[in-house]
């Protein structure tokens, strides 16, 4: 009964997308001195995981074995390249914008655990315990 809350789900997979975003990141920071090297960012959250306009009820089809699903499954293929700033080497990183991007990811993965916390918090008291 309580195994499919699409709270909970939703909840692991806005914390799941917050450790890629920080990968990407720490990736990012890692290449900062590399020549030539794209800064990479993630599509967002909410770009990920929307429901396509056409029909907002669409189920998202997780693995290439699952019917009916529309092939908007969150994975780590939802990377965009991010040239907005350039050095004279061709390296695009930008550390002060990696450290916003950063401190982002570490807010979306608060957030999902407040969401998670709190959805707890009431089953548990719909159950009668505290």
């Amino acid at each position: 009964m309580f195994e499919n809350l699409a709270v909970f789900k939703t909840a692991y997979a806005m914390a799941v997308h917050a450790g890629q975003k920080q990968s990407v990141v720490a990736q990012n920071v890692a290449n900062a001195d590399t020549p030539g090297y794209v800064a990479r960012d993630m599509m967002s959250f909410q770009e990920v995981y929307a429901p396509q306009e056409s029909d907002s009820a669409a189920l998202y089809a997780t693995r290439s074995g699952h019917l009916h699903g529309n092939g908007n499954a969150p994975s780590t293929d939802h990377l965009i390249k991010d040239p907005t700033f350039a050095s004279p080497d061709g390296n695009s990183v930008s550390i002060d914008q990696e450290m916003l991007r950063g401190t982002e990811a570490k807010r979306q993965h608060d957030r999902s655990l407040a969401i998670y916390g709190s959805a707890l918090s009431i089953l548990r008291t719909s159950l009668g315990r505290q």
